[in-house]
């Protein structure tokens, strides 16, 4: 029998057929209390003129994270983001020019870190057409314009919308989406806008409270028509 430096010394992959491996990055925010995600424009064929998420091809030498977050720092111009990964999508015929296995992931961002680096990129409003955890594609639109969506990318980010709404009871993952300091109302706001719902103001402020993660920073937010609201932090779990 020989030993595993002869085997793989000897070993060759010729024999067998291997699909392209990609990284898609649903880089996700909210907006006028509404769920967006940067798209960009897609300037060549399959899907010529149409929408997808930021995206690249595995390289060799990286991991699936280290190719997410290349993503989204060519594509996006941005790092330092909460990411996640999402599910992977390996329909067969879901990329027209060969085989492709994307590996997805969504990324969260405060709405005033969310600007579009390059010319053919835009922040679209996402319209969620189910409720609760149905799951299922969603409509970009853009300046009251419904985009046209390359591979399945309405469906990755349906799924986004589904686990987000889905970890918004046990995660703090809200917090992702909001400045250093914000009000309760700015907080139940971002709830609201994933969930796709409205939410009772005062068992939220309770849950909230009574949750461990806020810390009061003694500041007030002023400025508008309503009294100055206490203003809070999240207080981050430290490493055991």
């Amino acid at each position: 029998m020989k030993s595993e430096e002869q085997f793989l010394a000897e070993y060759t992959d010729k024999d067998y057929e291997r699909p392209s491996v990609a990284v898609d990055v649903a880089l996700l925010s909210v907006m006028d209390d509404h769920p967006v995600a940067l798209l960009i424009q897609r300037p060549e064929h399959p899907f010529a003129g149409a929408w997808q998420l930021p995206g690249a091809f595995i390289r060799m030498e990286e991991s699936l994270d280290q190719a997410a977050r290349r993503a989204l720092e060519e594509k996006a111009g941005i790092t330092d983001l909460y990411i996640e990964q999402l599910y992977t999508f390996g329909e067969v015929d879901r990329d027209p020019r060969t085989r492709v296995i994307s590996v997805a992931y969504f990324a969260l961002v405060d709405a005033t870190r969310l600007k579009p680096s390059k010319e053919k990129a835009c922040i679209a409003r996402l319209e969620v057409p189910w409720k609760g955890e149905t799951g299922g594609e969603v409509t970009a639109v853009f300046e009251g314009q419904r985009l046209e969506m390359a591979f399945d990318h309405a469906k990755i980010l349906g799924m986004v919308i589904k686990r987000l709404r889905g970890k918004l009871r046990y995660a703090p993952i809200g917090y992702e989406l909001l400045g250093e300091t914000f009000t309760l109302h700015d907080l139940q706001r971002i709830h609201q806008a994933i969930l796709g719902k409205k939410i009772n103001k005062d068992s939220f402020r309770r849950r909230m409270l009574a949750s461990g993660e806020l810390e009061a920073t003694g500041a007030l937010k002023k400025g508008g028509k309503h009294r100055p609201a206490a203003l809070y932090r999240h207080k981050k779990q430290k490493d055991a």
